[in-house]
């Protein structure tokens, strides 16, 4: 028997892809499923895709009940509803890895005013790690070590848009060759990210042969990308983010520009990707002159970045990373974290390849 795991929030895109992970993986068990509207039913009657590799029965999701199933809860829920959930499972011993953004913010008043409600539960974000491995792996061998020691820990899983925003932007930042307190970055999204529920916005008539911006200037990652990129600056940085829709089922490229700093060449920008990403096994730095696409990480795990300098007028670090938004950007990030937290293989069920077509 594997490490007993419950999926809440199971029918969203997000949570079917864990789901999926989950029941690939080689040493976890999907224990429990649950759905508020879909409780009774199967998870493969609403997902005919999972049927012969699931058998599970949806349920509500009850602390006690999931506390009494599972050992490791990945909540994808929305925004507010992980408040009402991970301290109850924490209080029972429950490990959670919450892909929603509740705890993601370090500061509660940040938070309120960028999500325009109260958080319940600040005591938490003191010990909460934000769960983008590539940058904060020892945080989250920390949580590793606190768990061993018999206590329940909490992941916070990064956004797909912070998440790509951070890989493309991070080295140049850290290494000291970027300026200034400035990042701009544009970035796209598939339609998946938009989440299950239809509207006006993600319907097909409307998303497709279309690509639009949207949440200009007020997008709610905006706060997150800020958050990781100071860190990793160690200085404050602020973040011009434009997010796009494109008239794709999943996948996400964030391109960022940066001020280099002077007599950066664009050598000097390549060698320093490719110095951060060179023991990633999730992370591909790619050659000098290539960009990458989301169909080469598409379904997987998986991110690709490329990198040049732009010498003309202002001189500009111009860095892009590719990303599948309900897997690096998601389910899959959140299972990398898992894997970390429970002194698992870091890679463990996520080393498929990409689909080829």
């Amino acid at each position: 028997m594997g490490i007993r795991t419950c999926v809440v929030g199971a029918t969203g895109y997000a949570g079917v892809e864990a789901c999926r992970l989950v029941l690939g993986h080689p040493e976890l068990e999907l224990a429990m499923a649950t759905d508020r509207k879909e409780a009774g039913t199967r998870l493969d009657d609403v997902y005919p895709s999972l049927a012969g590799a699931c058998d599970v029965v949806l349920s509500l999701p009850e602390p006690d009940a999931i506390a009494a199933a599972a050992d490791v809860a990945f909540l994808a829920v929305p925004h507010t509803a992980s408040l009402a959930l991970t301290p109850e499972l924490l209080a029972r011993g429950v490990h959670v890895i919450d892909l929603s953004a509740d705890y993601r913010l370090h500061d509660p008043a940040v938070y309120e005013a960028w999500y325009a409600t109260p958080h319940t539960s600040p005591e938490l974000l003191a010990q909460t790690v934000y769960g983008l491995p590539e940058l904060f792996r020892g945080g989250l061998s920390a949580l590793a070590a606190r768990r061993a020691a018999g206590e329940a820990v909490l992941v916070a899983v990064p956004g797909c848009y912070p998440t790509a925003t951070a890989l493309a932007a991070a080295p140049a930042l850290s290494a000291g060759l970027a300026m200034g307190d400035l990042v701009i970055a544009d970035a796209i999204s598939g339609v998946s990210g938009a989440g299950r529920g239809c509207n006006a916005r993600t319907h097909f008539c409307h998303a497709n042969e279309s690509v639009e911006a949207y949440g200009v200037a007020k997008h709610r990652h905006t706060p997150e990308i800020e958050q990781t990129l100071s860190e990793v600056a160690e200085r404050e940085v602020s973040v011009v983010f434009t997010p796009h829709l494109a008239p794709l089922t999943r996948g996400l490229l964030s391109t960022v520009y940066l001020e280099a700093a002077p007599d950066v060449t664009v050598e000097d920008v390549q060698a320093a990707y490719e110095r951060a990403y060179a023991d990633e096994p999730l992370v591909t730095t790619l050659p000098a002159g290539s960009m990458p696409a989301t169909a080469s990480v598409a379904a997987t795990a998986r991110a690709q970045v490329g990198v040049t300098l732009d010498a003309r007028r202002r001189r500009t670090i111009i860095a892009s990373c590719a990303i599948d938004n309900l897997g690096k950007g998601a389910a899959a990030q959140a299972v990398q974290c898992a894997n970390i937290v429970l002194g698992l293989p870091e890679t463990a069920g996520l080393l498929a390849p990409a689909p080829l077509i």
